[in-house]
Formats: C-alpha cells, sequence, structure tokens
C-alpha cells in the first residue's frame, strides 16, 4: 500500500500535500483516541484498585480538552467525599 502511494507520488506531485493532510488527521484522530482512553475519568482500565474513578477527582482537577469561561485552579470544593 505504502510502495503504491509513493509511486504515485512520484508520477503526480500535487498528489503529496493530499496525502500530507490525510495522514496529518489520521495521526491527530488517533492521538486525539488515546488522550481519551488515558486521562479521560469516565474510563476505567483497573476495576479491581480504582472501580470509580469520576469520584477521586478534585474540583480544581481539569478533564475537559479546553475550557472556555472556567478556570478550574480556582475553583473550592462544595461536594461531600465519597
Amino acid at each position: 500500500m505504502f510502495r503504491v502511494m509513493v509511486s504515485h507520488a512520484r508520477k503526480h506531485p500535487s498528489l503529496i500535500p493530499l496525502f500530507l493532510i490525510i495522514g496529518s488527521g489520521g495521526i491527530g484522530a488517533a492521538l486525539y483516541v488515546m488522550r481519551l482512553a488515558v486521562f479521560n475519568p469516565d474510563v476505567c482500565w483497573d476495576k479491581k484498585n480504582n472501580p470509580e474513578p469520576w469520584n477521586k477527582l478534585a474540583p480544581n482537577d481539569q478533564y475537559k480538552f479546553y475550557s472556555v469561561n472556567v478556570d478550574y485552579s480556582k475553583l473550592k470544593k462544595d461536594r461531600p467525599d465519597f
């Protein structure tokens, strides 16, 4: 498959930007899914030691990718411990 892409790119150099954009989009999507699988509190990899990881979040933990109006470092605890 890679060899076919290289041969097409040699014959038609205008396809090189297309291959770069499609490749970087695929890599970006894979990295974002990996970030969600590792850092999202809704995902539980170890059910024996930490069955409910979302209860261990402090109120100033930022788990969203981008927050527009909220500064998580200034939030105070307003909920009970479980």
